[in-house]
């Protein structure tokens, strides 16, 4: 059967994505009209409620990638990979009540600010930059990769028309209205994803006939959270030590990610907020992972497991519903990418551009140059998702966290031991992100070109890779700030005033996640 979606759309589908552009196109206008300053251009003027904020965050989070990677895994090994999703409850704790606090207390608009404010001035530039290379490269060029190659699977047109469409459509969004648009569209976009990937489930679920139907007609394996050690794939140790890693460097410290923590009303919508995305994620077992268990069920003989989810698509959904589809898959693409390009503009200009380049800028200029950032980033993000589509054989979720994977470990160390060990130098933390993240990257480059594991069984899983990586520049930098004498002098002590303690109802809702969690942890183990 075919998985081009054209072939399949009437003119009901048509109208359908005409009308999503035009009402997203309204909420732009809306957000954009009012005069843009720099706080009101990158941080949405400090306005955002707790449900824009968990609605934002995850609509950063949830890539169209995530979309077709989830149901593949779901097609070909069962619900393992719902660990990336709910084992991140921790992290987001760690963000919502260790880094945001400290965050909002600093009065900080990026995470190299925030970090600069401690080690002063080279240690703020050697992140900003990192900062910059790694929303390229990790959100903006994989992103749109990702998105491409699922405008070229429904539309079978050639990606680099894709691409271009893609940017042009995420690009205008954040070039006029910055991160109160984006927001305002994500959790438009979030709720149609949910009602959308939801009737998609439970037409599936249908047709199988009922969820006991669902339960036994696939193998017993297929219902396990942690897989044996001996599993290639994901062996649950993987999961336990190596995820943390990137998860500590994608809540906690990603510009993209905590920039709707940074624009929160108040310290307590922040952490409410982060809670909220907690509860989202528990959605990626019915929304995403489940589409892919129920096409094994229903098409056991697909080419290829990526087709899981147009299959699904193409075969279950009636006329006037494939538009829908096509306008949410648009919808996560530009959630991803806008929120990327707003997270890029603000780190260029607010901590290279006002900074280094021109210390005298105005308010008008910062916003001048951080829309011309947009502007650069959708031209470098073209370049590289066609460099990445001529790169042959990825499994696009495994390529995502083998890459997070590498750029991870830096991060990690010197924002953990920044906010928890006081005796952290500068020399340690400047010496991490600078041949620590050069250390990092070539072996991740080693492993995904030069010796890739397919033709070199001598490597560790990815995950545990990037354990040692993290565990060995955790090392590097205790012993680093332990024999620099004179380093304790240079760390300026920042006075965040007393901490504001969670209120009860932030405590009460946190206990209440966690309980879920370990239940559903309990739940999906006793096969």
């Amino acid at each position: 059967m075919g998985n081009n979606l054209l072939g399949h759309i009437t003119a009901w589908d048509y109208a359908i994505v005409a009308a999503y552009v035009v009402i997203l196109a309204g909420i732009g206008y809306r957000a954009s009209t009012a005069k843009k300053t720099e706080e009101s251009l990158f941080l949405a003027n400090k306005s955002l409620g707790w449900a824009s904020i968990g609605f934002n965050m995850w609509g950063t989070n949830v890539g169209p990638s995530m979309l077709l990677a989830f149901a593949s895994i779901g097609y070909s090994t069962g619900i393992v990979a719902v660990n990336f999703e709910w084992y991140a409850f921790v992290f987001l704790f760690l963000l919502a009540v260790v880094f945001a606090p400290r965050y909002l207390a600093a009065n900080v608009s990026t995470m190299p600010g925030f970090m600069g404010r401690q080690y002063g001035d080279s240690t703020q530039n050697i992140l900003a930059w990192y900062a910059l290379i790694k929303i390229l490269i990790s959100w903006l060029s994989l992103g749109l990769f990702s998105g491409g190659l699922l405008v070229r699977q429904i539309l079978g047109i050639p990606m680099w028309q894709s691409v271009v469409v893609l940017v042009l459509f995420a690009g205008a969004f954040t070039f006029a209205g910055g991160l109160k648009a984006i927001a305002r569209v994500n959790v438009f976009q979030m709720l149609l994803l949910i009602g959308v990937s939801l009737t998609l489930t439970v037409i599936g679920i249908t047709k199988v006939g009922g969820l006991t139907e669902l339960y036994h007609r696939v193998p017993g394996h297929y219902w396990n959270l942690l897989h044996p050690a001996a599993d290639p794939k994901y062996p649950w140790y993987a999961i336990l030590l190596g995820y943390p890693v990137s998860a500590v460097a994608f809540f906690c410290t990603d510009q993209a990610m905590v920039q709707s923590v940074l624009g929160a009303k108040s310290l307590e919508q922040g952490q409410l907020g982060v809670n909220f995305i907690g509860w989202l994620k528990i959605l990626s077992l019915p929304l995403f992972i489940l589409t892919g268990v129920l096409c094994y069920i229903l098409f056991p003989d697909l080419k290829d497991p990526k087709e899981a989810y147009m299959t699904m698509v193409t075969s279950l959904f009636p006329a006037g519903m494939k538009g829908l589809v096509i306008v949410v898959l648009i919808a996560v693409l530009v959630g991803t990418i806008s929120s990327s390009l707003n997270a890029l503009s603000t780190v260029f200009a607010m901590d290279v551009y006002a900074r280094n380049i021109n210390p005298q800028a105005t308010d008008a200029d910062v916003v001048r140059v951080g829309r011309r950032t947009v502007l650069v980033g959708c031209a470098f993000a073209v370049l590289m998702a066609l460099a990445i589509d001529s790169v042959k054989g990825l499994n696009l979720f495994d390529v995502f966290q083998a890459v997070l994977g590498f750029i991870a470990p830096p991060l990690a160390v010197v924002f953990l031991l920044s906010v928890f060990w006081a005796r952290t130098t500068q020399r340690a933390v400047n010496g991490i992100l600078s041949w620590g993240s050069a250390f990092s990257l070539g072996v991740g480059v080693l492993y995904l070109w030069v010796l890739p594991p397919d033709t070199h069984p001598f490597w560790p899983h990815y995950l545990m890779l990037s354990f040692y990586i993290f565990a060995a520049l955790f090392a590097a930098a205790v012993l680093i700030s332990l024999t620099d004498p004179a380093g304790q002098a240079r760390r300026q002590a920042v006075d965040y005033g007393v901490l504001a303690r969670p209120t009860r109802r932030v405590q009460f809702l946190w206990a209440a996640l966690a309980v879920v969690m370990v239940g559903l942890y309990v739940v999906f183990n006793g096969h």
